[in-house]
C-alpha cells in the first residue's frame, strides 16, 4: 500500500513539474511581451509628441505671419487646416477653429500651382474674386480664430514639453 502512494506521488510529480515549468516559461514570455509593448507604446508616444511639436511650431509661425499680414488669409487657413488635421495628440480642432476650416473648405477645390497657371485669365480672376469675397466675409471670425489658435498652440507646446 505504501508503494502505491509512492507511485502516485511520482506520477503526480512527473505531470506537475513539466506543467509548472511550462507555466513559468509562459509567464516569462508574457512579462517580456508586456515590457516590449510598453516600450513600443512609449516610442510611439514620443514620436507623436515630436511630430506634434514640429506641427505646432509651424502653426505658431504661420499664425504670426498671418497676424503681421506676411501671409495671405486664404493661404494661411489652407496651411493651418492641413497642419491641424495632421496632429496626432489632438482632435476636433475643426470645432475649436471653425472659421479657419470654413475658409479652407470653401477654397480647397480651387486649383493651385500648375493647375492654376493652366486656367484662362478670366477663370483665374473669377476664382480670385470668389476667394477674396469669402476671405472678406470670414475675416473677423478668422482673426478671432487666429488669436485662439496662437494661444492653443503655445499651450499645447508647453504641455507636450513636460
Amino acid at each position: 500500500m505504501l508503494s502505491e502512494y509512492w507511485i502516485f506521488i511520482v506520477v503526480a510529480l512527473i505531470i506537475i513539474i513539466p506543467l509548472a515549468v511550462y507555466a513559468g516559461s509562459l509567464l516569462s514570455r508574457l512579462k517580456r511581451q508586456t515590457k516590449a509593448q510598453a516600450a513600443a507604446e512609449q516610442a510611439k508616444e514620443k514620436a507623436h509628441k515630436e511630430h506634434d511639436t514640429k506641427v505646432l511650431n509651424s502653426v505658431v509661425i504661420i499664425v504670426r505671419a498671418m497676424k503681421e499680414e506676411q501671409c495671405d488669409i486664404a493661404e494661411g487657413c489652407w496651411r493651418l487646416s492641413v497642419l491641424l488635421d495632421s496632429l496626432k495628440l489632438s482632435s476636433e480642432l475643426n470645432e475649436q477653429f471653425p472659421a479657419v476650416y470654413e475658409l479652407y473648405n470653401a477654397i480647397k477645390h480651387m486649383p493651385i500651382l500648375e493647375a492654376r497657371k493652366k486656367l484662362e485669365k478670366k477663370e483665374r480672376m473669377k476664382l480670385d474674386y470668389q476667394r477674396m469675397k469669402i476671405e472678406a466675409d470670414l475675416a473677423p471670425k478668422i482673426d478671432v480664430d487666429i488669436e485662439s489658435l496662437h494661444q492653443y498652440a503655445r499651450e499645447r507646446l508647453s504641455v507636450i514639453a513636460v
